[in-house]
């Protein structure tokens, strides 16, 4: 896969936007988390990154539209993408108090390390565009896909698709033991 960091120590002032739109991004993840859905219409992030006292702003948008199985019946579930995200990513190792104050560790007392979105590389802080779209993504997935709003699901007994017609099971008659109780009812005084 393509490395997708950018040089954090090399922004411009007025920051630098960045379009992540490929494939790749998005697929390998899929496969080695062995994901159960796919995209349907391209994903596109637009990534924002703007250095500021203590940090850098990240602001973007995501789009694109994924299917995914529905949460009652398993049949294909679209799920539009439409994200807009925005996030302070401070300087790794320092406190809030050092972040607000702009006391900035020199680069050369960091050590290389590859945990979190911002990563060390010879010293030098590097922004992973490729963590942060992934993450938008799982954050823009909707909790429980529905293939519609009225889905009935499955059939706990049989596993037939209630949207496609009823299925033959029987209603349970209960425990015969409780047959006496089943005429019963009971009136509020």
């Amino acid at each position: 896969m393509q490395n997708y960091r950018i040089s954090l120590n090399d922004l411009p002032p007025e920051g630098k936007e960045f379009t992540l739109d490929e494939a790749a991004i998005w697929q390998e993840p899929m496969e080695e988390f062995r994901l159960d859905f796919r995209v349907s219409k391209p994903l596109c992030a637009r990534i924002l990154v703007l250095p500021m006292d203590g940090g850098w702003l990240v602001r973007g948008t995501l789009e694109g539209e994924v299917v995914l199985p529905c949460s009652r019946c398993a049949e294909d579930s679209v799920a539009a993408i439409a994200a807009r995200f925005e996030d302070f990513e401070s300087m790794p190792g320092m406190s809030d108090d050092e972040a607000e104050n702009d006391d900035i560790v020199a680069a050369g007392e960091m050590e290389d390390s590859t945990d979190g979105r911002i990563v060390f590389e010879r010293n030098s802080p590097m922004l992973d565009l490729a963590a942060i779209c992934w993450e938008e993504l799982m954050l823009a997935l909707p909790v429980t896909p529905l293939c519609r709003n009225d889905c009935k699901g499955l059939c706990a007994g049989c596993g037939v698709n209630l949207n496609e017609g009823m299925c033959a099971c029987t209603e349970e008659e209960g425990d015969p033991r409780m047959a006496a109780l089943r005429g019963l009812t009971l009136h509020k005084n």
